[in-house]
């Protein structure tokens, strides 16, 4: 497998708006060399799907104010006790791989992820799981979820346009007080604070996609 640079982007408590921001200017201004990057959020916030409206949502200003619209689908997901990534990445660099191809492929890192921490988790898709939608992502099971011992612990959403994909996800470290936010690590016995997580990812990532990360100010 060839060496592949990566930009890489590291982040810390951002608010909602301006990860989300972020992540639509890397994706519209992108140019050759593909991004990964880790970052964290500002206590309670949360994102939405592109295709969600607020008002929809019941009891959604029990959510506060702290929220922003993802350029992909899925439902709410709320953010502050999590570490998310973003893979914007050439289509190119996928060897014509389909949809659920790539989401395999993408996703990889995260299982390596994972196994380091001494946890089995699972592609929801290879499980005797129910695929269902929900308007709270952490309710609803979808194809390459992250299952352990049949809980959900992060899912993942991509935004697919003719030459370029982008790819993000979340990480769930502790344990938070508000419903709908799943399980996290925290459920698993894995005490992992944000600089060890990101450390352990990017060692998965770098192993996984036989990548060279260079680092970046944003």
């Amino acid at each position: 497998m060839a060496i592949i640079p990566w930009r890489f982007l590291d982040s810390t408590g951002l608010s909602a708006q301006e990860n989300m921001e972020l992540d639509k200017s890397l994706y519209e201004n992108f140019q050759e060399e593909p991004i990964f990057r880790l970052y964290t959020w500002k206590p309670n916030s949360f994102t939405i799907g592109r295709f969600q409206k607020l008002e929809e949502i019941k009891n959604s200003e029990n959510f506060g104010d702290n929220w922003a619209k993802r350029v992909t689908g899925g439902g709410l997901l709320l953010h502050g006790f999590d570490l998310s990534y973003t893979i914007i990445i050439p289509t190119k660099l996928l060897n014509k791989k389909s949809v659920k191809e790539s989401y395999e492929y993408l996703c990889s890192f995260l299982l390596n992820f994972y196994q380091k921490l001494g946890l089995h988790v699972q592609y929801a898709k290879d499980l005797h799981v129910n695929l269902e939608k929900s308007f709270f992502c952490q309710e609803g099971f979808e194809a390459y979820d992250m299952i352990c011992n049949g809980k959900k612990l992060g899912g993942n959403a991509q935004k697919r346009g003719k030459n370029l994909i982008l790819q993000h996800g979340s990480i769930p470290l502790r344990n938070d007080q508000r419903k709908f936010t799943g399980t996290s690590l925290e459920e698993f016995d894995v005490n992992l604070n944000e600089k060890k997580a990101k450390k352990l990812l990017k060692e998965s990532f770098i192993e996984t996609f036989n990548a060279i990360l260079n680092e970046e100010e944003i």
